[in-house]
């Protein structure tokens, strides 16, 4: 089959072109080399490459409800078990637009 089974991002990513093309093959082997455990997630490492970051950044964002709105403690409550620098993990959600705030960051929401 020519047409490759590629994960989808959401459209507001801000670097969404080629580069960022990632099989559901290519995002198993990166989450089994940077997760120590995938369920519940516990990552390693946070990784330097765009793809490897962006499939990191999905797997963590289906920890929350994509229904509601999070205060920043609950998000903190979220991260925190996954990763010891979850403040970097935040700051990186929100750059890459997995997750979305207020402009005084008192509530965030998944980016659907």
């Amino acid at each position: 089959d020519a047409t490759m089974d590629f994960i989808k991002f959401h459209a507001d990513i801000p670097m969404a072109d080629e580069r960022i093309r990632t099989t559901h093959a290519e995002a198993e082997k990166i989450l089994g080399k940077v997760f120590r455990s995938l369920n519940p997630p516990v990552l390693l490492r946070f990784p330097k490459k765009e793809k490897e970051k962006l499939v990191v950044l999905k797997r963590i964002t289906e920890c929350f409800d994509t229904t509601r709105t999070y205060a920043e403690k609950e998000v903190n409550a979220v991260l925190q078990p996954i990763y010891d620098d979850y403040v970097t993990i935040r700051r990186y959600l929100i750059e890459y637009r997995f997750l979305c705030r207020t402009r005084d960051g008192s509530e965030y929401w998944v980016n659907a």
